[in-house]
Parts: C-alpha cells; sequence; structure tokens
C-alpha cells in the first residue's frame, strides 16, 4: 500500500527536488541583496549568482551564450514578452502571425489581444493526434507573416511537435520561430540550435524548481530586440523590468542542471510508468481512448477519456489521487477543453477526459494503487444510472 495521498498532477505543478531548495537557501538569508545594487558586496554577490545561473541555462538548452536568456517570473510572461514583444518590434514589416488551436492559454489569449489591435493570426488545425501538419503551416506564410508561435509539448494531452521541422522553415522563410517550451525543457532533449528556434518560453516549477521564476530564450544575432512589456528600470537588457528573484533564478538552473544530469534514466523510468498505467487501465476498463499521439509524447503525460464516465465526477471519488481532467490555468472555466475540442472530439470525449502527470517521484506502487482504484470506481459508476456519471458540465 503506497503512501497517500498520490500526487499525479505534475504537469500542473512540481513538488521542489530537496536539491534545488538546498541550492537556494543561502540566497534568503545570507546572500540576500538585490542584483542590480552593485555598490556594495551584497549586491554583487547577488548579481554573481544570477550571471552564473545565466550561463548554467545557457549551457544546458545550448544557446551561444548567457546573454541570450532574459529572466522572467514565468512562463506566461515570457510568452507575452515573446509574442507582444515580436509583434511591436515587426509591426514595420509585417502584421500576420500563426498559431496552433491547442496552445496555452498564455498563446493564446496574446494572440487575442494583438488581433484587437490590427494584427492579423491564423490558428492553424491539427489532425486527430494533435499535431500541427508542416505543409498546412508552409501554406499560410504569406510576406506579411512575422511569427510563427508553435508549442513544444503539449500541457493537456502531451503530444510533442516537430519543432526541427517548423523550425527549418520559418528559418528558410526568415521568420521568427517562437516555442512555448515549458512542458519539454527538462523532460526531453531540447537544444535550441538543433531545433532552429529563435525564442523560447520555459519555467521552474514545471521541473522540480520554485514557481515565479522563468525564463526566455532570445536567439542573438537574429536582430531580436523585443518591445518590453513591463516598464522601470530596463532590466535584463531592457528587455523586462524588475528586481531580480535571485533565489528563484538559482533554483531554476539548478532544476534544469539535475534535469540534464538525470534526463536519460528518468524519461525512461517515467515512460514504463506512463506504459504500466495505460496498459493497467486498458486491461480492466473497456473504453479507454489516449487523447492524442499514443508515443510522440511527453514521458510521464497521459491523457485518456474512459467512455460513458464524467472526469471530474471520477476525480471526486477518488480524493487521495491528484489528477485533472483540464490545464490548471483552465480549471474552474467552467469551459471544456479547447485542445480536445481541436482534435475533432465531441463534449462528451472531453468530459470524460483524465490528465495525468507522473513524475519523478512517483512509484511504481503508486501507478498500481491508481489503476485498481480507478478500475474499482468506473465498474461501479457504469452500474449506477447513466444521470449520475455522464452528466454535463453547466
Amino acid at each position: 500500500m503506497p503512501r497517500l495521498p498520490i500526487y499525479l498532477d505534475n504537469n500542473a505543478t512540481t513538488q521542489v527536488d530537496p536539491r534545488v531548495l538546498e541550492a537556494m537557501l543561502p540566497y534568503f538569508t545570507e546572500v540576500f541583496g538585490n542584483a542590480a545594487s552593485i555598490g556594495h558586496s551584497f549586491g554583487i554577490n547577488a548579481r554573481r549568482a544570477v550571471e552564473q545561473s545565466r550561463a548554467k541555462i545557457a549551457k544546458c538548452l545550448n544557446a551561444t551564450g548567457p546573454i541570450e536568456i532574459v529572466f522572467t517570473s514565468g512562463a506566461t510572461e515570457s510568452d507575452n514578452l515573446a509574442i507582444k514583444g515580436v509583434a511591436e518590434m515587426l509591426a514595420h514589416k509585417g502584421n500576420h502571425i500563426v498559431t496552433s488551436k491547442t496552445e496555452h492559454k498564455a498563446v493564446l489569449d496574446s494572440c487575442k489581444h494583438l488581433e484587437k489591435t490590427g494584427f492579423e493570426v491564423t490558428y492553424l488545425d491539427v489532425n486527430e493526434d494533435g499535431l500541427i501538419d508542416i505543409d498546412l503551416l508552409e501554406n499560410t506564410l504569406t510576406d506579411k507573416t512575422i511569427l510563427v508561435t508553435i508549442m513544444a509539448g503539449n500541457n493537456e494531452i502531451g503530444v510533442l511537435q516537430d519543432l526541427s521541422g517548423i523550425g527549418a522553415l520559418c528559418r528558410s522563410r526568415g521568420i521568427l520561430f517562437h516555442s512555448d517550451a515549458t512542458q519539454a525543457i527538462g523532460k526531453v532533449p531540447f537544444d535550441v540550435r538543433a531545433l532552429n528556434v529563435d525564442l523560447a518560453s520555459f519555467t521552474a516549477h514545471k521541473i522540480y524548481g520554485p514557481k515565479g521564476a522563468g525564463g526566455l530564450y532570445v536567439r542573438h544575432g537574429a536582430g531580436i530586440k523585443l518591445i518590453a512589456q513591463m516598464d522601470g528600470g530596463g532590466h535584463e537588457n531592457g528587455h523586462r523590468s524588475g528586481t531580480l528573484n535571485v533565489p528563484g533564478i538559482v533554483g531554476l538552473a539548478k532544476c534544469l542542471e539535475i534535469c540534464l544530469e538525470d534526463q536519460e534514466l528518468e524519461l525512461a523510468k517515467l515512460t514504463s510508468l506512463r506504459l504500466r498505467l495505460l496498459n493497467g487501465l486498458k486491461a480492466n476498463i473497456a473504453g479507454v481512448h489516449v487523447n492524442g499521439h499514443e508515443n510522440l509524447r511527453l514521458p510521464g503525460h497521459l491523457s485518456i477519456s474512459i467512455e460513458g464516465v464524467n472526469g471530474e465526477v471520477l476525480m471526486m471519488q477518488m480524493p487521495e489521487i491528484a489528477v485533472s481532467s483540464v490545464s490548471a490555468c483552465s480549471s474552474g472555466s467552467g469551459a471544456t477543453s479547447h485542445v480536445i475540442s481541436a482534435l475533432g472530439h465531441d463534449e462528451d470525449r472531453a468530459l470524460s477526459t483524465l490528465r495525468f502527470g507522473i513524475g519523478r517521484f512517483n512509484t511504481q506502487d503508486e501507478i498500481d494503487y491508481v489503476i485498481s482504484r480507478i478500475t474499482d470506481l468506473v465498474l461501479k459508476m457504469r452500474n449506477q444510472p447513466a444521470s449520475s456519471t455522464t452528466s454535463s458540465k453547466k
């Protein structure tokens, strides 16, 4: 019997790895200076920690140098800075942006904001596996296209896009390519140069680091001078004003270093646990369907729909297991998943969805418990009147 409760929502956030916390602690009580205050040792030491972290992160992403890393409060801010910053920077050149219908709300809402100011946005369809058709993307590009923004790994269904192919196409056309890499960086190999990305958003709390610390990779030498979205001080080379979160930045660098050191073993472990969970549920329950491509996905991410079962009702019946039905940013909105809908599925499929995020600290015993618990609950729910298990979300 595993220790309860069981946390399987690691796509929403992760617990801080003790090694990351240990690296951060001195910057709360000992090296606590403002990194912009370089007139005394407290500020100088804080600045040194920031720049060392910047260099470590650049190395982890195979960036050409630390100058390509901009620190933010998280991936949502990074997405906003990248998309709006590029749009305002290149408004004189064109007003067309291309994205997909399955992007995170931070991308979609940024694009909707730009549409209100005169930009044109193409929202690409995806196929039933959740993947972009690169030929379709190519056909949407015009001489007015200034930015393509496609996420690396989907937060709701876990599908991994062909960033290398998309990046090569954009590079050949002289169009900037941004990727919301929040779910991918640290979990799968991510080489910014090999992938031909010009901008990439990431954050610490998805990879066992602290909340409130993120970054944006900005390719040097591409002529990118983002228009800042926050004014006041000109920090981060003028890209983003605001006092730097030194402990968070140190934690971001540390958690990314750990991820890369352990990536091969962790990828294998999470893939094995994901397949164990999927195969166990399929063996015991009829009508279990995977949302998105079964193989081209994040190692620990599993999104399934169970025929005839309301996902939220099922979740309420197992409070000792932390999973989700939609992304954390959409939870409580009252809307069904825009991602599941974009795959061509109906509302019943969306309402019957569960999202599992398997992480570093999960065990085989936990997975086996979850299989058994969900199996028992689903079989009981299917023996109840249909109205109690398939009622639509109002």
